[in-house]
């Protein structure tokens, strides 16, 4: 999606030889933000937020390495490195300070920003994501979690694929999403299905997230933070995991020296999807210090 008058390139930045595609929203003397996906998705999540915030703000959002349209890197799926990539590519576009969101997993990934490199970044949205640790906490070693990890199933023909995701994304499916979902995915010889996300470096992404969860950065934050957690749909709202996300939210928010919450209700996961006006107006409402 693309508003009209909105401007819009797309680009590919070297970074220490990583081949960095980047989608870029919005007049160059905006104020600037950074838009991180989360794990084996791709920058076009933010196709029907992107536009709708880049009336007021320059949205640059960049396939993280392993995704989208950007090197297939073999390592570097820790927090330091995620990091660096986008230190770099804040370099890159001469930007010496930012706003910085994040969906899901990319909600860590910009908590490690924040963390590693407090002074490139002016303000933190986590969106749905960046709560606390993957997997029980019960379970105390790496390798037992491991073996639970298994990457999100693409498996299939396209036609099987996009069946799927329409009964999953059923209370907002629309050509633009149908669009979106096959950002993340590509097509063997054989006609099926696979993340564009090796499973090996998810893997990787696995062990960042038990070794160093986003719970450990949270005493290390110190700019402005909003943390929009999706509120279930009614009938979800009993679920033991709902209470446990909401006791986590609130932890994070007391943890957070700077921290505000805003719960987005009747929703899912993929908010961006389901209410992409909706985020863009807390977005908006938080970075503009209305909120």
């Amino acid at each position: 999606m693309n508003m009209m008058n909105i401007p819009f390139s797309e680009n590919v930045i070297d970074s220490n030889g990583l081949a960095i595609r980047c989608m870029v929203w919005g007049d160059i003397d905006a104020p600037p933000v950074l838009a991180l996906h989360g794990l084996a998705s791709s920058a076009n999540w933010y196709d029907l937020v992107a536009p709708r915030l880049a009336r007021d703000f320059r949205i640059i959002a960049p396939d993280q390495r392993g995704h989208g349209k950007t090197t297939q890197a073999t390592e570097g799926y820790d927090w330091k490195t995620l990091a660096l990539d986008m230190v770099r590519l804040l370099d890159v576009f001469d930007i010496a300070t930012i706003g910085v969101l994040g969906h899901s997993w990319g909600a860590t990934v910009a908590a490690g920003l924040a963390y590693l490199h407090p002074q490139r970044v002016s303000s933190l949205t986590m969106i749905d994501g960046g709560f606390g640790r993957i997997g029980s906490s019960e379970i105390s070693d790496w390798e037992t979690v491991k073996k639970n990890t298994f990457p999100r199933d693409v498996s299939g023909t396209r036609s099987e694929f996009l069946d799927r995701m329409k009964e999953q994304l059923s209370c907002c499916w629309t050509p633009d999403v149908e669009r979106i979902v096959q950002t993340m995915v590509w097509e063997d010889a054989s006609g099926q299905m696979n993340d564009i996300l090796h499973p090996d470096n998810h893997i990787q992404v696995m062990k960042a997230m038990w070794e160093e969860p986003a719970s450990s950065m949270w005493p290390n934050i110190k700019c402005p933070t909003l943390l929009v957690p999706a509120g279930p749909q009614p009938r979800q709202r009993q679920l033991e995991r709902f209470w446990n996300k909401q006791s986590r939210v609130a932890i994070a928010s007391r943890t957070i020296a700077d921290c505000k919450v805003h719960w987005i209700q009747n929703t899912i996961h993929d908010i961006g999807y389901h209410r992409p006006e909706y985020l863009t107006n807390v977005i908006q409402a938080f970075l503009y210090n209305k909120l």
